[in-house]
């Protein structure tokens, strides 16, 4: 597994948030971005999780065409899971370039996306 410190990891997934694209950036209102090592049992229990499946990221609010208006909402968290991902990376390139993409695919949740579309659109880059 890669090895980089808390801080070096933090400053990674801060550069993959500034990297989202300005018209994202730009709606992207209450959000707090997070790093855990791993995920929860209650996480990956909610999710339905085997053993070996692994979660680079996950996005927990209520995303943008379910507000209906609503103003008061708790903030959204989209936590990147640290340890999952250093375990597929060889390079610290490697690792920005997944962060990057974790970071892209839990804000399209955000914004209402779900994994066909998310994926559908990843094929179209």
């Amino acid at each position: 597994m890669l090895k980089v410190s808390d801080q070096q990891f933090e400053q990674m997934v801060s550069d993959g948030i500034d990297a989202i694209p300005p018209l994202y950036q730009k709606h992207l209102q209450n959000v707090a971005f997070i790093v855990e090592d791993f995920p929860t049992p209650k996480q990956r229990l909610e999710l339905g999780l085997a053993c070996n499946q692994t979660l680079f990221g996950l996005y927990e609010g209520v995303p943008l065409p379910g507000r209906s208006g609503a103003t008061k909402l708790l903030p959204d968290k989209i936590t990147i899971f640290k340890n999952p991902i250093l375990a597929i990376s060889s390079s610290i390139s490697e690792a920005k370039e997944q962060i990057r993409h974790t970071i892209w695919h839990e804000v399209a949740h955000y914004y209402g996306l779900d994994h066909k579309r998310i994926h559908h659109l990843e094929r179209k880059k």
